[in-house]
């Protein structure tokens, strides 16, 4: 089995769902979320695109339910024994295959939990499942509970965070090697993943964010690639990820001549960050590290440029999407505590003057504060 944490690692990890289980009166789990299922057992695939559910009970049997295509990878990714199938054919109901585990395990009658806070489970699964139950036990919605235990990381966990880190740094470095005036976006973006994969990285959770000139002002992938021109500004954000774990980046690099309110920009996002940091503290709610963003940039005169969250946790998260919880916006209580791991992105995007500033750095909170996890300068780069 390709595992890649210790036995001790995954016994500890069973244990803190367990009691948290019992906490709240659970006499089963039904993850869904493959983040879940990765981070308990091991088990590594995006099969969960179809119905696939992984069953706890409270004395700690796991049964997992899925298609025959991932028999052999839970086998061979995981540390899970039981493993059952449901058979792919028309009008099939998976849910069904679920109840008969259910009854098994003597479940009907009792309460469960169950993920639906999951990219792996459709509205329509979701519908099945909720009619498949009802009447049989008693349901409560528990999408947060193994998120909530995942939300600080173990040693073992940081060690490929770390990686991860190292990866997005070597990425950077690609970045501005390559930008420059007549060069296409996907060449950059060939040259950052070459340098991810050659150091033992994965596909990360998302696509690389990347755009030039206007496209510089968006937040999201979208396909168009262009050639940077003589005097552009280009924004990238990218994440090196390492044994599926995270460590993002976000940089806005003028090209050519450099607007004047770039470089005020730029001093904004840095002096953002450093109030960021300087609240990224065990016993501060992550809430107040937002706070420390907003105010930064509004008395700077930026308000309606900066956006509603300023980052959130970093881990081991499956596509569609690398963002895990929680997210650091306005009000947020969650107490930050070491081993909390966080991108903070400091986003500005001024759409009067069509200019695009941003930096965005992935950090661990330790005992005392908090470690930046890239290395590389925190400069305006102009190429």
């Amino acid at each position: 089995m390709a595992l890649h944490f210790s036995k001790k690692e995954f016994s500890q990890r069973k244990n803190k769902v367990l009691q948290s289980m019992q906490e709240q009166n659970l006499d089963a789990l039904l993850l869904f979320r493959q983040e879940s299922m990765y981070w308990l057992t091991g088990y590594d695939t995006f099969g969960y695109v179809f119905f696939q559910t992984l069953i706890l009970n409270k004395n700690g049997t796991t049964i997992l339910l899925t298609r025959a295509p991932d028999l052999r990878q839970a086998q061979n990714t995981s540390n899970i024994e039981d493993i059952r199938i449901w058979v792919d054919k028309d009008e099939s109901n998976p849910t069904n295959d679920l109840k008969v585990i259910l009854d098994e395990l003597n479940l009907k009658g009792k309460k469960l939990g169950v993920e639906y806070e999951s990219y792996g489970l459709t509205g329509r699964n979701a519908l099945k499942l909720n009619k498949s139950l009802e009447n049989y036990c008693t349901v409560d919605d528990k999408s947060e509970l193994i998120t909530k235990l995942r939300v600080v990381k173990s040693k073992e966990e940081i060690i490929y965070v770390k990686k991860a880190a190292e990866l997005a740094d070597r990425a950077l470095d690609e970045v501005w090697k390559h930008a420059k005036a007549g060069v296409n976006e996907s060449k950059i973006l060939a040259e950052m993943n070459r340098v991810i994969f050659e150091g033992g990285g994965d596909y990360p959770a998302n696509e690389f964010i990347i755009g030039s000139g206007k496209n510089a002002l968006l937040c999201r992938y979208q396909a168009e690639k262009q050639i940077l021109n003589n005097q552009d500004q280009l924004t990238v954000e990218w994440a090196g990820t390492y044994r599926h774990y995270h460590s993002a980046m976000f940089r806005t690099i003028p090209i050519g001549k450099v607007d004047p309110k770039h470089n005020k920009m730029h001093e904004a996002c840095v002096e953002a960050l450093k109030n960021c940091e300087n609240k990224l503290k065990p016993g501060n709610k992550i809430g107040e590290v937002f706070d420390a963003h907003a105010k930064t940039f509004d008395d700077l005169g930026y308000n309606k440029a900066r956006m509603n969250a300023c980052g959130y946790s970093l881990g081991s998260t499956f596509s569609p999407n690398w963002m895990d919880w929680p997210m650091l916006y306005s009000g947020n209580p969650y107490i930050i505590e070491p081993g909390n791991v966080f991108f903070m992105h400091m986003i500005l995007m001024d759409s009067d003057n069509q200019l695009a500033m941003n930096l965005g750095e992935t950090y661990l909170v330790t005992k005392n504060g908090n470690e930046r996890l890239g290395k590389q300068k925190l400069d305006l780069v102009t190429l």
